[in-house]
């Protein structure tokens, strides 16, 4: 509630000035709690028009007695016979506000017999109770509710257009396809909690919400005007799943308003319903934007944008000639609405199938309006799950056919969902094993592909490939499944040329979180050959070319977790311990040191101690993790045990120690144990008391004692002798000075922590918010000026390693 706790007078005041500031509300009109008018600079010449009458009570009242209380405050006082009466009468609260029509009501002051000397407060008078009785009906039915705060923009916009002199009637908000998202998020909070359907239950049937609120758009006065929508409104209910019985008979479902149709009623007051004519096929074909995220990703209601579904067209063309569309017949077997087909010229060749009827309807309401697609070759089949013999015939002929197969192009963008995502693994989800678990082509797979498996677009994959092995294979996809480690199996099985293909990042597409390549690959299942490697043209947004990108297979290399394994010391005490996600660069910023795995991290075996045996291979780790910044180009790259020239290149060694030494990965936190990071001496930063530590100095001093063991370049993996002095280049020596300057003015402040950490020191200067987070600013503007130097320095110490990363083998 946005004005809680406050009294009347208060609220009334803050209501006028949040809402009614450019309006005269100090006008008196008798006992009527509020007045709106508009500023008039000469009052005693001209009557000052009112805008709005209006009732106000503290905390959450009830809209029909208020209005109630206003129309018999006004019809004691006969006040429209002494003042014009405004566009509106009002009731608000503190947390919404209710107009009235004024025109829709004024009949009530007219009655005969009716006792107008009652107090209007009275609402146990029966004068009061004939009279809600009487308006109830009129004030549901044309009622304009707004929230405070939550319908803020809408309740401005309302006011802007509406509180006009000389205005006649009510201007409502009309909707196009730039705002009926936005209409039907509001909707979702206010119309569909009163629709009487079980919603978990009625999604796993392949009901959505989004097909109501086009019921409800696509209206006029309260009717759908499109038949082939999946749910119809009909006045005060809906309709949906209309068949043909056994007996001839048309059968349908009725869903009815748990509120007698007053929250829908008092929604749609405030729109223009329909849209413009014109705006109606784009609204429906974007029905996928209507889909919940968890049915989107489980059935694969993706909208390609229309930029690249001309894009692919054209690359399709360059693999298969000028008059492919002739000379090949295309299959969309994950068609969502269809829009993929856009552009497609010969009909009789094209095919569509999709996993839910709605979507069928779509393409099929579509056609009627000019979608080049044949009717009876637009129909519902779940190709994880069917048998082909489900397949109109005339497709099933194709399909059984070698000869023909070899014409046949598998055209979509399928799903990406898979089983166990990012969400899951960081806590922030539930495991969706229906999403591809529950599949008949997993069953028949996961044994052969392994954990490739889960993944829905690799599902399509793999039955194209068995069930249609001459045709030609044309997906928008993750690209993963050519480089990934878990998709190994998945190469061994599928075995195809690679033609050619494009690819663009994922936010492009409407309905894809996340920042990484969808690709549009092109595969001659004909043709059996290893995914080794492919090249793809690199497009921005806008179709802006920028290149070309390389993706390898890395079957015939070992991953950087290989490596990275033979240096692991359960031996030696921690010094902190390095957190190990994924091996691919998406996985970037789950790399850090920490004195405290989480409880996750470690359950899932995802973290390793450093110890003074391991420390400068750990550094190298963390440092090649971080100093190529992650992009959505190199979201998918794979990091891999290196050459062994990284052994000799002691430069590149000291550059990723001081690297990973004041990088912001470097979690520890020396309240969470003793802090062996500190990379300076006490009399170096001025330190009021000795460190608890001084490992890190004494290592870079070459202080470190050898104990049983012999150094890193004898054949040993394990790195244990530091009785050299290190030596830093000019980079990482920049990096060493800001870091000292930083260190220095820290340990000035009267409140310092002689022990700090780099994460500690942060932590000081820029605080925390109020969810815990670190802040990325400083008020402190000499700690601002320090860190901006370090960083910069530590930038170029990046541009230093950068190259070093690919030379010794750590990225191809």
């Amino acid at each position: 509630m946005k004005y809680a706790n406050i009294r009347e007078e208060e609220l009334k005041n803050k209501v006028a000035q949040d809402y009614f500031w450019t309006y005269d509300c100090s006008k008196i009109i008798g006992n009527v709690d509020f007045c709106v008018a508009m500023l008039h600079s000469d009052t005693e010449l001209f009557e000052q028009e009112s805008l709005l009458w209006a009732e106000a009570k503290k905390g959450s009242a009830d809209i029909y007695t208020s209005a109630v209380q206003l129309i018999l405050t006004i019809g004691k006082a006969r006040s429209f016979d002494r003042h014009l009466p405004p566009p509106f009468l009002v009731a608000f609260d503190g947390e919404k506000i209710a107009f009235v029509p004024y025109a829709d009501i004024h009949e009530v002051f007219y009655q005969n017999d009716f006792n107008w000397n009652v107090a209007p407060s009275n609402h146990g008078s029966k004068e009061f109770q004939s009279l809600l009785a009487k308006v109830t009906a009129t004030i549901k039915q044309k009622t304009l509710l707004y929230h405070f705060g939550r319908d803020d923009k809408e309740l401005e916009r309302f006011i802007n257009d509406n509180f006009q002199v000389g205005k006649f009637g009510v201007t409502k908000i009309r909707i196009d396809k730039n705002n009926f998202m936005v209409v039907y998020n509001k909707w979702l909070q206010s119309v569909k909690p009163t629709i009487a359907v079980n919603w978990d239950i009625a999604k796993k049937s392949g009901i959505i919400d989004g097909d109501f609120y086009l019921a409800d758009l696509l209206s006029q006065d309260n009717k759908s005007l499109k038949d082939k929508l999946f749910v119809l409104l009909k006045n005060d209910f809906y309709e949906l799943d209309r068949q043909i019985d056994a007996a001839g008979f048309l059968s349908s479902k009725t869903i009815q308003f748990t509120d007698s149709q007053v929250a829908h009623t008092q929604f749609w007051n405030k729109y223009e319903r329909p849209p413009r004519r014109e705006y109606w096929d784009y609204i429906v074909e974007r029905r996928d934007l209507l889909v919940p995220q968890d049915v989107r990703e489980r059935k694969g209601s993706y909208f390609t944008p229309q930029v690249w579904v001309e894009l692919s067209q054209r690359y399709i063309t360059d693999v298969l000639g000028e008059d492919w569309q002739d000379e090949y017949y295309v299959w969309d077997c994950a068609a969502g609405t269809g829009n993929l087909l856009f552009g497609l010229t010969n009909k009789y060749n094209v095919w569509a199938s999709t996993l839910d009827t709605q979507d069928v309807e779509v393409m099929r309401d579509r056609i009627k309006n000019g979608a080049n697609l044949l009717e009876n070759h637009v129909f519902q089949f779940d190709f994880l799950n069917d048998n082909f013999t489900k397949l109109p015939q005339p497709l099933q002929e194709i399909i059984n056919n070698p000869e023909k197969r070899k014409k046949l192009v598998v055209y979509i963008n399928p799903p990406y969902a898979e089983h166990g995502n990012r969400a899951t693994i960081s806590d922030r989800g539930k495991h969706k094993t229906d999403v591809a678990k529950l599949t008949k082509v997993y069953e028949d797979f996961h044994s052969i592909v392994g954990t490739g498996a889960r993944e829905l677009f690799v599902q399509f994959f793999l039955r194209i490939y068995r069930d249609m092995p001459e045709a030609h294979l044309a997906s928008f996809s993750k690209v993963k499944f050519i480089n990934a480690q878990n998709f190994s199996k998945f190469r061994t099985y599928f075995k195809a040329k690679y033609e050619k293909g494009f690819i663009c990042n994922s936010n492009t597409f409407d309905n894809v979180k996340g920042n990484f390549p969808i690709g549009f690959l092109i595969w001659n299942l004909k043709s059996q050959a290893n995914i080794q490697k492919i090249q793809a043209d690199i497009f921005l947004k806008n179709e802006q070319p920028f290149g070309r990108k390389t993706f390898f297979s890395c079957d015939d290399k070992v991953f950087i977790s290989g490596w990275l394994r033979k240096f692991y010391d359960q031996l030696n005490t921690p010094i902190s311990y390095l957190i190990l996600p994924g091996i691919d660069m998406q996985q970037q910023q789950g790399v850090y040191f920490t004195l405290k795995p989480t409880q996750s991290d470690i359950e899932q075996h995802k973290n390793t101690p450093v110890t003074k045996n391991n420390v400068l291979v750990m550094s190298i780790y963390l440092a090649i993790r971080h100093a190529i910044e992650a992009t959505w180009l190199n979201d998918r790259d794979q990091f891999l045990h290196p050459q062994d020239t990284w052994r000799k290149d002691f430069d590149f060694q000291t550059d990723c120690l001081v690297y990973t030494l004041f990088h912001s990965q470097n979690r520890v936190a020396c309240g969470q144990g003793i802090n062996h990071w500190i990379p300076f001496t006490e009399t170096e930063v001025n330190a009021r008391e000795k460190f608890a530590s001084n490992f890190m100095s004494q290592l870079i001093k070459g202080k470190i004692k050898s104990e049983d063991s012999v150094d890193l370049f004898s054949g040993n993996e394990l790195t244990t002798n530091y009785e050299v002095a290190l030596e830093f280049s000019t980079e990482a020596t920049s990096v060493f000075n800001a870091g000292r300057a930083l260190w220095t003015y820290y340990h000035a402040q009267p409140e310092c922590n002689v022990n700090a950490s780099l994460y500690d020191i942060r932590e000081h200067f820029q605080g925390r918010n109020d969810k815990g987070k670190m802040n990325t600013k400083s008020t402190d503007e000499v700690y601002s000026g320090h860190i901006a130097v370090l960083r910069s320095a530590l930038k170029l110490l990046a541009q230093k390693i950068e190259p070093k990363v690919y030379e010794h083998g750590f990225l191809l």
